[in-house]
């Protein structure tokens, strides 16, 4: 027997944190199947915490999918998680999970990969080098430069440069490096996001784009004759604007998109905007993935005051991309 339905592998991400209160909490209503990884025992026992019945059947590959159903694909932990309190042990469970989850989309087995909150600090107190989700997957599916992207109601961020001190990020930004990330960043608009000929807005990297060069030339040397060549390969590209003003919604009217030059140049406004109702994408990827906007939030893990919001808009989100 045959389905169209699809199926989306979510990764319940760090286990001590709000990630697994946000997979219990899921309604059954999307158009797709949803398979959750995660280690049984655990989600046991963040049930009854939460006070909420745990019926999550395991996860059946040779069965046909079945939309609105949610199911289990047990991944062990490393060893017993307390609510809210980190344990390095873990960190490898954390990996598994992202492994398998992209693994199964690379094979087809599913349709797109969210991703529930990890916390990067265990993960490299484990030993293990790691600066994020999008420069582990982009390793796992062997693609040299996965852009970042966050998004809400009104406004989509990419990023130029992503988890990186500050102080390098000048040093980061080349002609070759930006050609890539607008390149990527065009495609995936018309290819992920069916935005038959995208309008993007470039940010400068200085205060006021570097005022004529004299607040810094990078804009002079790097982006502008970087974007007027991609204007003649037909892209429609506005900048490098100033960071400080071009956030207005006069300028972000007609705008598909922004490329920030770095983390804390366009985040900040974005989840200012829809902090708890954004979602984070990551494009030039072979797979679809996307994200929550917020952190592992320790504290709330198991007082049920976690909010799905941002969980259930990167599902959704997921799903129109798969279209």
């Amino acid at each position: 027997m045959k389905t169209n339905v699809k199926r989306i592998v979510l990764s319940s991400g760090e286990p001590a944190g709000i990630g697994p209160d946000l997979c219990l909490q899921l309604t059954h209503n999307y158009p797709v199947e949803i398979v959750i990884l995660g280690d049984r025992t655990l989600f046991q026992q963040r049930a009854n915490e939460l006070g909420l019945r745990f019926n999550l059947p395991d996860y059946q590959a040779e069965q046909p999918a079945r939309a609105g159903h949610c199911c289990l694909l047990h991944t062990a932990l490393k060893q017993p998680c307390t609510t809210g309190t980190l344990e390095k042990e873990n960190a490898h469970y954390v990996l598994t999970m992202l492994e398998r989850a992209t693994q199964g989309c690379l094979k087809n087995e599913f349709s797109a990969m969210v991703t529930a909150p990890i916390h990067k600090g265990i993960i490299n107190d484990a030993g293990i080098s790691f600066t994020g989700h999008t420069e582990f997957l982009a390793q796992l599916c062997k693609t040299k430069t996965p852009v970042m992207m966050l998004a809400t109601e009104g406004l989509r961020v990419a990023l130029a440069t992503t988890h990186i001190p500050l102080r390098h990020v000048a040093d980061a930004i080349t002609s070759e490096s930006l050609e890539t990330v607008l390149t990527i960043l065009h495609q995936d608009l018309k290819s992920k996001f069916a935005i038959k000929a995208p309008r993007i807005l470039v940010c400068g990297i200085n205060p006021h784009a570097g005022e004529d060069g004299h607040l810094g030339r990078e804009e002079i040397d790097i982006i502008v004759p970087l974007l007027e060549k991609l204007r003649q390969q037909g892209m429609t590209l506005i900048g490098p604007l100033p960071a400080d003003t071009l956030f207005t919604p006069d300028k972000l009217k007609h705008a598909d998109a922004v490329l920030a030059m770095y983390h804390d140049q366009g985040l900040p406004v974005l989840k200012h905007m829809g902090f708890g109702r954004a979602v984070n994408i990551t494009l030039g990827l072979p797979i679809i993935r996307t994200s929550v906007d917020h952190g592992t939030a320790l504290d709330l893990a198991g007082t049920g005051q976690a909010d799905i919001g941002s969980l259930d808009i990167a599902i959704n989100t997921a799903i129109d991309m798969m279209h």
